[in-house]
């Protein structure tokens, strides 16, 4: 019907509606509200989801001024015992209209009429409510409703809405035909709702979906590309700065290229050595593995290079050095920065021709060895100082890798723990079932300056003392109770001597870098050297 149908028949209209049928309505009057529903009913058969609640404003306004009523309200029930929601109000400038949302008057008894299905009809609102209907009573007095009529709607069977009408000019009756109809106007009102979140529904599924195939297609790609480079084996971390240093191992892997591998003593470097080997195309042959600062120097180039027979006193045999037992594989040079200085030329040439002789031979000995170094000490300073080769050092830095300390992936802790803990627990014969929440704590606050290693070390001390599935760690224990600085009484010497000879034991006699005694001390790790020596201090190994 259009809008200056519904104007024609609305003057007439309004005079038969109060009575007690519809068959007393003249048969224009029924048939232009006919009309009108049939008209309502086909407009929401194909409303488009973003617009349903928009044209349930226009039908109920459409619906109030052709009825003749003052407001009309849709709302729904939330999916337990709250307040009903209110989607749309229509009404004229003598009545309220209600605002979208949550209806907060606590109306027990309207509600409960309403969940249990029933329809709430009154011509004479002030006389009629039952007693038990204090606050419904109260509010229609305030509002001035004279007669109302509230519908309960129902889908697949359950009650999901109701549709109200409200009068405060006129007393109205409420025809049974007329109810009957207004109940499937607003079961159109909630079919659209709920096809519109059934719509909603399906949007956000294909979304999901979407996401979700995006995602799978990223993690495929990573996965493609991962199983090319064939990532290091054993190497996992939840630290962000650890899981960047994997994924420089895992690329460089697959290449010939010399791997320099910097960090503190104990942060893992060999471990991530053999990863590298591991995930390389020589993993079938063993890494060799060689310790420079463990090495005196008298024989760490025989150990290197081999010897001929009689090369030295007491050289009764030749002997193949690493680099020969580690053709065709990799080497790891652990420490290459403790290497004596009349070395690295031999080391260089290696590097950079593939080939060196025995000492004691004139034979030259060509080799194919990937080759790995780590160290803990800044090679470019040890450079500047001229205690280590620039050329040689250039040779060695081709790809880089620094090695977060422990203390910068304190995220890894609670994973280290558990993985030194099973190690220990199959040694011993000691089940582990969990670690005491205030020693993982106390893991994870430390500084660890003698990093994983020092961490594997506490592990194993408190699985030798453990005697039940719970493992505590000793806190007294002074590797985990860092020590204060104090002055002892007596003379600004001695006072001097105690707080560098606590400083340096504490740092395990590293002086220099962040976790040094001279950082500790806040002084030049120069002076801090200088004072050491007059002092006579000697390392304790």
């Amino acid at each position: 019907m259009s809008a200056s149908e519904s104007n024609m028949v609305f003057g007439r209209f309004q005079s038969v509606v109060p009575h007690t049928t519809l068959s007393e309505a003249s048969a224009e009057d029924v048939l232009a509200f006919e009309r009108m529903l049939a008209d309502l009913s086909a407009r929401f058969a194909n409303v488009s989801a973003e617009k349903v609640e928009f044209e349930i404003q226009l039908a109920q306004t459409a619906l109030r001024q052709f009825l003749g009523f003052d407001r009309c309200n849709y709302s729904e029930f939330d999916d337990g015992d709250g307040p009903l929601i209110v989607i749309s109000s229509s009404a004229n400038e003598n009545v309220e209209q209600l605002p979208p949302g949550p209806f907060m008057l606590h109306v027990p008894w309207y509600l409960s009429k309403l969940r249990a299905g029933e329809t709430i009809a009154f011509q004479g609102l002030a006389d009629e409510l039952p007693p038990e209907a204090v606050v419904e009573t109260e509010y229609w007095r305030k509002v001035g409703l004279v007669s109302h009529l509230s519908i309960p709607l129902r889908i697949g069977g359950r009650i999901v809405g109701v549709i109200t009408f409200g009068a405060v000019c006129a007393t109205r009756v409420w025809p049974e035909g007329l109810v009957t109809r207004l109940k499937l106007v607003g079961e159109v009102f909630a079919q659209a709702l709920a096809r519109k979140r059934e719509q909603e529904k399906l949007v956000a599924a294909v979304a999901e979906i979407k996401l979700l195939k995006d995602r799978l297609e990223r993690e495929n790609a990573y996965l493609q590309h991962a199983a090319q480079i064939r990532p290091p084996q054993g190497l996992t971390s939840h630290s962000p700065c650890f899981l960047s240093v994997i994924g420089e191992a895992a690329q460089v892997a697959q290449t010939s290229s010399t791997v320099l591998l910097l960090g503190e003593t104990g942060s893992g470097k060999e471990v991530l050595a053999q990863a590298i080997h591991d995930a390389s195309s020589r993993k079938d042959r063993p890494m060799i593995k060689v310790n420079c600062a463990a090495l005196p120097a008298s024989l760490i180039e025989s150990e290197l290079f081999g010897r001929e027979k009689g090369a030295f006193t007491g050289a009764l045999a030749r002997q193949a050095g690493r680099f020969e037992i580690a053709d065709g594989s990799t080497i790891f040079l652990d420490e290459v920065g403790e290497l004596p200085l009349e070395l690295q030329p031999k080391l260089l040439r290696v590097l950079q021709e593939g080939e060196f002789e025995r000492l004691g031979g004139t034979k030259t000995i060509r080799v194919d060895a990937r080759v790995i170094a780590a160290t803990n000490r800044p090679l470019a300073q040890a450079v500047k100082e001229g205690k280590f080769r620039e050329d040689l050092f250039y040779r060695l830095d081709v790809f880089p890798i620094e090695v977060p300390p422990l203390r910068e992936r304190r995220e890894d802790i609670p994973m280290l723990s558990w993985t030194f803990v099973k190690e220990f627990s199959n040694s011993m014969g000691k089940p582990i079932d969990e670690i005491g929440d205030e020693s993982m704590s106390a893991l994870q606050e430390y500084h660890w300056p003698g990093n994983v290693r020092e961490l594997r070390n506490v592990i194993e001390r408190a699985m030798i003392l453990s005697h039940s599935p719970r493992l505590c760690i000793k806190l007294a224990h002074t590797s985990l109770r860092p020590v204060a600085l104090k002055a002892t009484a007596g003379s600004l010497d001695e006072a001097e001597r105690a707080i560098i000879l606590q400083a340096v034991e504490q740092c395990n006699w590293r002086i220099r870098g962040p976790n040094g005694a001279a950082a500790l001390l806040d002084i030049k790790p120069t002076t801090l050297e200088s004072r050491i020596k007059k002092l006579g201090f000697t390392p304790k190994r």
